[in-house]
């Protein structure tokens, strides 16, 4: 059985999730602790849990999302996976993140690229990477069909959606993202979205005035 874990990490309140199973190894998702000692808080909670760190997902790089990168490769030694779509935003992230008054001096190397629909293994679990492009090119949501949660980056929010105002944003796509890749899931799959609570799938049917 997955347990997921919530960091909420840098000045842009991104959530940070690690997945754990009974195996003892686990993955992180969207690893964008920057602080030292969000830093700190990642390594801890890894070693005090016995954990083996044995995969970096990303939803999608933009910046804020992606500033713990460089640090789980030099610390763990665990290369981001993302989806090809995402490279643009890498290539820009240095003097993006500059704007913003963080420093991100080298960006590490992929592992290797996600593609839609593709199982994402660790210990004993599976996660399926489903490609929502909208927010972002190369944005995906992993997806668990057994305990029922996605994890949907910024795609959607409780009672919101991603913005589409930044490079590459676009809302149409989104909302077929969103209609085709997120409510087709069953209505008690619980969402655990890039930034703010969780929420539910059969709650954003209902309740998501964005969604047109």
């Amino acid at each position: 059985m997955i347990k997921i874990q919530k960091f909420v990490f840098n000045t842009f309140q991104v959530n940070s999730y690690i997945l754990q199973d009974e195996s003892g190894e686990c993955v992180i998702i969207d690893a964008a602790c920057y602080e030292i000692r969000e830093k700190s808080e990642v390594k801890e909670f890894i070693e005090k849990n016995n954990l083996k760190l044995v995969r970096n997902l990303n939803t999608h790089c933009h910046v804020d999302h992606i500033l713990g990168n460089g640090f789980i490769a030099e610390t763990f030694g665990i290369y981001p996976e993302y989806h090809e779509a995402s490279v643009p935003f890498l290539v820009a992230a240095g003097e993006i993140a500059g704007s913003f008054g963080y420093a991100m001096n080298e960006i590490p190397l992929h592992a290797r690229y996600l593609k839609d629909n593709e199982k994402i293994t660790f210990g004993t679990s599976i996660l399926e990477v489903l490609y929502t492009p909208g927010h972002a090119d190369g944005s995906v949501c992993f997806y668990n069909k057994e305990q029922r949660f996605v994890i949907t980056g910024d795609v959607l929010f409780r009672d919101t959606i991603g913005r589409t105002d930044l490079p590459s944003g676009n809302f149409d796509l989104l909302m077929k993202s969103i209609r085709e890749k997120i409510f087709t899931l069953p209505d008690d799959t619980m969402i655990y979205p890039g930034h703010g609570p969780e929420t539910t799938v059969g709650y954003e049917k209902q309740n998501n005035q964005f969604i047109r």
